[in-house]
């Protein structure tokens, strides 16, 4: 207790001091009463996650506390994206009497009932919003991969099982798109949820800074209060600690990062009078980033870079000088001793950790024999097959390719319809780009480039670490910004100029 206490201030001082600085940079965005509310909110839950015994006290806690607070927010969903990660993702089995087992409980889906489902009620028992009710074609996908994902593991569970896993679909992904796809409306609201995502990484990245230098990752204490202690937190590249704060792991911290960055391309935007407050936005979270020692974010932060590059200005060029600049600022780096020891980390060129690209290609040339075999539906019984891969991450298989693992187990149809679903999002977020552009829009088009180079990014780095936290959440951003109303010739920031709830009044061009 006495360590976690001491994590605890570690955290609320490090957090104290970016929501301090943070707070003028998000009131470009976000209502001065919605920051500070959100803001004690956090300090809040994570005081008493780290005091707390056991998931059920910080549940008696952050149930009631997020439910008024999702009523009083102006944008729950922006208040559900700075909540998601503010303590591990922890799951707990919920006590029954007389039944096996419900279903576990995690903060995640515990913000669910508390704040996107009455969210959801809220803007669907609203007059005239019965926009909010139409199924579109992403809903239709999304809604048969679920089906087929129950249909195929029918003859082989109970039928409780069955249900269960349908209510689970339901609540990780069809509510968290539904809601993302349906409560925004227009571009304040938009730009409110990826600032949120953007504070989350600023608040994360000198944590991940201090847990890589003292060698100590602060959030572990949580689970071993909590009787689900992560055994496997403290992961080395070489002589490094990978830092991940309290995201559950370094890949997830990096892949937040990595969005993060990407939603403050177009932020920046907004931010023009305070330049060097935004540049040193980008240092932070690019040095939390490189802490993280995860080589598939470093890849996907690159790729949204050079992907809003092209799309911001609709020209390969732009990608082509991005990249360039990229590849000198990284050769400037690796001079340093801490970049030389990152070099080391690389895979191909560096000598640490090579181990894991080896995995990698074994994994892929496996899976394809596989998936051969069983190419329209997969198998629930692949694993049985892969025995040969289980020495090579610590004695587990683990399918670090999402693609992959849903052919494996869904076959290629499945495979379809889970690619379907980012396709259709993409198709409709740049055709509305592109009448964005042809109306003059800046503003439009660039959450446009920002949300598609997110997505092109993520579909990397599905296929290098599996499924993305955020994967469906931008399914639902890019379908909500195809909706979006657009208004003629407007610079950037001019939208926010009318809006209410406290915003700032001023015009920003690019």
């Amino acid at each position: 207790m006495l360590l976690n206490l001491k994590a605890l201030v570690v955290v609320l001082t490090l957090a104290t001091i970016v929501f301090a600085l943070a707070k003028p940079l998000c009131l470009r965005f976000t209502s001065e009463q919605d920051f500070d509310r959100r803001r004690w909110v956090w300090i809040v839950l994570t005081v008493a996650s780290f005091a707390s015994p056991s998931f059920w006290l910080y549940f008696l806690v952050a149930a009631p506390l997020t439910a008024w607070a999702g009523r009083k927010d102006s944008s729950p969903i922006a208040l559900y994206v700075l909540l998601m990660f503010v303590v591990p993702p922890i799951e707990v089995r919920i006590p029954t009497i007389g039944i096996g087992q419900l279903f576990t409980l995690s903060n995640i889906r515990m913000l669910a009932f508390t704040i996107l489902i009455p969210a959801v009620w809220a803007r669907l028992t609203a007059r005239g919003e019965d926009k909010a009710a139409r199924i579109s074609a992403i809903d239709v996908i999304v809604l048969a991969y679920c089906a087929l994902q129950l249909v195929l593991f029918v003859p082989y569970e109970s039928f409780t099982h069955t249900a269960r896993r349908a209510f689970l679909f339901g609540l990780d992904v069809y509510l968290v798109y539904f809601a993302f796809s349906r409560l925004i409306d227009d571009k304040e609201k938009m730009a409110d949820v990826l600032g949120a995502l953007c504070l989350v990484a600023a608040v994360f990245a000198p944590i991940a800074v201090f847990e890589s230098i003292r060698g100590w990752l602060l959030y572990v204490g949580i689970g071993d209060q909590w009787g689900n202690a992560n055994l496997d937190a403290y992961l080395m590249r070489g002589d490094s600690l990978r830092a991940q704060a309290a995201t559950g792991h370094s890949i997830t911290l990096g892949y937040i990062f990595a969005m993060a960055l990407g939603c403050a391309l177009y932020l920046k935007a907004l931010m023009i009078p305070r330049a060097k407050s935004t540049a040193a936005y980008f240092l932070l979270v690019s040095v939390g980033l490189a802490v993280t020692y995860a080589r598939g974010p470093w890849l996907t932060a690159a790729v949204v870079a050079m992907a809003f590059a092209a799309l911001a200005r609709g020209r390969l060029t732009h990608a082509v000088k991005s990249a360039a600049l990229l590849g000198a600022a990284v050769a400037l780096f690796g001079l340093t001793p801490w970049g030389a020891r990152i070099v080391e980390t690389l895979p191909y060129i560096g000598t640490q950790n090579q181990e894991s690209v080896i995995y990698r290609e074994q994994l892929a040339e496996l899976s394809w024999t596989l998936v051969k075999q069983n190419p329209f539906f997969g198998s629930p019984f692949v694993l049985l097959q892969m025995e040969e891969l289980r020495p090579g991450e610590g004695g587990i298989i683990d399918i670090v390719n999402g693609y992959a693992q849903v052919a494996l187990f869904y076959g290629l149809v499945g495979l379809a319809l889970y690619v379907g679903a980012f396709g259709v999002a993409l198709a409709k977020g740049y055709g509305k780009l592109r009448v964005a552009r042809s109306e003059g829009d800046v503003e439009a088009a660039l959450i446009g480039s920002s949300l598609i180079a997110c997505m092109l990014a993520t579909q990397l780095f599905i296929a290098t670490a599996g499924s993305a936290y955020l994967q469906w959440i931008l399914t639902a951003l890019l379908a909500a910004y195809a909706s979006l109303p657009l208004t003629s010739g407007r610079a950037v920031g001019a939208s926010l100029a009318e809006a209410p709830r406290g915003r700032q009044r001023q015009h920003y061009a690019i």
